[in-house]
């Protein structure tokens, strides 16, 4: 095999130390050794990103090996290519020649062919009298063979990472589901906890996202996001047993009250006017209070309404509800009406209805009307303002706000 002689570029490509260093260490394949030389190309294909090729590259290489006529490329073999640039065109499916000396250079930096270059610059083989090619000059393929398990073990990393970054684009994908079902859940219940808050740090993780995402990007989202739906599960899961032990104490109070009343009512008869009274009580202690939405929250899913407050801007609540009588007296919506809201639902909660139904006031034929309606489903503990905000964030683009 002639591939350890160290030769200089022809012409006036200069001559690196690297690249004698690429040349000598063709020497250092083991006697004996062969590859497959398809199997090698195909492993330099899947490693072409850490290599820093192109397709256009690998197009190169593949007319390269074409020129050797054997598959197995062997440690006692003759592996110099010597075909002309006119030749390489053909088979690289009709490369420009410009095109075809850039990567025919990046090749070479790659470390994957070696120049050897003639006297003046041609390839061509010299053979002896039996035929047998005694030199030749062109493209050294011997880097190949030399580092064909290196190659191997690149394609399988890549094709490793590859799987992780599938795997870990999977696992952000339902995590980001999950957390944003969690927080729409527990905002539209009512649940305790700071929903403002957490949802501004989900968005933030969503915008994290770039639009080429990495391996090493989505994992650092995905822990993120995977510590925020534990912080969810943890405050949902408080909330819970708080509410289990609320639930326990008012039943062991009910208990006790109910043991009082009958200890009572054995010496006492009640009169008619007791039970009613008794009844009526009942009905008000059972209808929940509407929970209130963080005001940012609102002022996000309505920003209509901030124009309406003091200044043109609301800063607190007070400056909500002031606004809420203007939009209400805008809308014609009636005091009676309004005060109902105000009485059923509690002040704030009127004035996060008055702001939604101005959101969408080019979609309801009388404001008033609708108020009252919502009115009387809250009385009956059939209305909650969560689905309504969550709608218009939605409406707003604040839901799901993703770059890339």
């Amino acid at each position: 095999m002639q591939s350890g002689n160290v030769t200089t570029p022809f012409g006036r490509r200069p001559m690196t130390l690297a690249l004698v260093r690429r040349q000598m260490a063709t020497t250092e394949i083991k006697p004996g050794k062969s590859a497959d030389k398809w199997k090698v190309f195909r492993d330099a294909s899947e490693a072409r990103e850490l290599l820093g090729l192109a397709d256009r590259s690998l197009a190169v290489l593949d007319a390269l090996l074409s020129f050797y006529p054997d598959n197995e490329l062997r440690q006692e073999a003759q592996l110099i290519v010597f075909p002309s640039n006119a030749q390489l065109t053909l088979r690289a499916h009709g490369i420009a020649g410009a095109t075809l000396r850039r990567h025919l250079a990046l090749l070479v930096e790659a470390g994957l062919i070696v120049r050897r270059d003639s006297a003046n610059g041609k390839r061509y083989a010299r053979k002896d009298r039996a035929g047998e090619i005694e030199s030749a000059f062109g493209f050294d393929i011997s880097p190949l063979l030399l580092r064909s398990e290196e190659l191997a073990a690149m394609a399988q990393q890549v094709a490793a990472d590859r799987a992780a970054f599938r795997r870990a684009k999977e696992s952000l994908t339902i995590c980001r589901r999950d957390v944003r079902k969690l927080i729409t859940a527990a905002i539209e219940e009512g649940a305790a906890g700071d929903w403002e808050a957490i949802e501004e740090t989900y968005i933030d993780l969503v915008s994290r996202i770039p639009r080429s995402p990495t391996l090493r990007s989505v994992g650092s989202v995905l822990d993120e996001m995977e510590l925020l739906q534990k912080k969810i599960l943890k405050t949902l899961e408080t909330q819970q047993k708080d509410e289990d032990i609320s639930t326990n104490a008012a039943q062991s109070e009910r208990h006790i009250q109910n043991s009082k009343t009958e200890s009572i009512h054995e010496f006492e008869p009640s009169s008619r006017n007791e039970q009613g009274a008794k009844r009526v009580d009942d009905d008000r202690t059972k209808r929940q209070p509407i929970r209130s939405f963080p005001l940012g929250m609102v002022l996000r899913a309505c920003p209509e309404i901030a124009m309406y407050g003091p200044g043109g801007a609301i800063d607190g609540w007070r400056e909500m509800m002031s606004a809420a009588v203007v939009v209400r007296s805008m809308l014609k919506v009636s005091p009676s009406a309004y005060q109902e809201a105000c009485e059923v639902m509690g002040s704030e909660n009127a004035a996060v209805a008055i702001a939604c139904i101005l959101e969408r006031h080019g979609h309801i034929n009388s404001p008033g009307g609708y108020l009252r309606d919502l009115t009387r489903k809250a009385a009956r503990g059939e209305f909650s303002l969560g689905p309504m905000l969550m709608a218009l964030l939605r409406a707003h683009g604040s839901d799901d706000r993703r770059v890339g």
